[in-house]
């Protein structure tokens, strides 16, 4: 079911929105366009324990979210939708902003994943480091992980090279993820990546217990 995040944004109740929804994913993308909708559906998956998987831009959502509706900080955003923002949760890491090759301030290609152990992530790949590719410019604000994670938020994948957040989940909900990399491009038809093998399968089993 394709969701017009742009359509939802003004709606007072989105509970139609997503009836027969058993699970929610927000896919990667650039710019402003349905940005607060897509915040808005990452709420609606974590308040109705909705399986949720966030790619790229959908963990920058999820992360704005919980920023806003969790930890107090209401004006939360990501520097790429606001340059001004009072909390931005998501911005260019000083470090990204020298890089002057492979898609200038773009982290493109390859990179490490530490998976934390007990985690959901962990549990689907069945190991203790990944490699994934990527392609965006927005990281996960370091400068925030102490508020985010004394508040609920987990943070399950780490670049532990370039100290970078990969992965976050949520304590006390059924199936919440979200990953800066994109698992759609190493993803093959006979061998699809871990992660949407268990986001099905949290689906399957939100369906079977409604």
């Amino acid at each position: 079911k394709w969701i017009d995040t742009e359509k939802i944004e003004t709606l007072k109740n989105i509970d139609k929105v997503f009836d027969g929804v058993d699970g929610i994913i927000i896919p990667g993308g650039f710019g402003y366009r349905g940005i607060e909708g897509k915040i808005l559906s990452s709420k609606y998956a974590r308040e109705n324990k909705i399986p949720f998987l966030g790619i790229c831009l959908g963990l920058q959502c999820a992360v704005i979210d919980f920023a806003r509706n969790v930890c107090s900080l209401k004006d939360a955003n990501s520097k790429e939708f606001n340059e001004k923002v009072k909390y931005p949760v998501v911005d260019i890491m000083s470090k990204q902003k020298s890089v002057k090759v492979k898609g200038a301030s773009m982290r493109l290609g390859g990179y490490p994943c530490k998976l934390q152990n007990g985690s959901k992530v962990k549990k689907a790949y069945r190991k203790n480091k990944i490699n994934e590719r990527h392609r965006h410019r927005y990281e996960v604000n370091n400068k925030y992980l102490n508020i985010l994670e004394k508040n609920g938020l987990v943070i399950s994948g780490l670049n532990t090279e370039l100290n970078l957040v990969e992965i976050i989940e949520l304590k006390n909900h059924p199936w919440f993820v979200g990953v800066q990399f994109h698992p759609e491009l190493k993803s093959r038809v006979l061998k699809p990546n871990p992660l949407f093998k268990d986001f099905l399968a949290a689906s399957v089993n939100y369906y079977d217990q409604k």
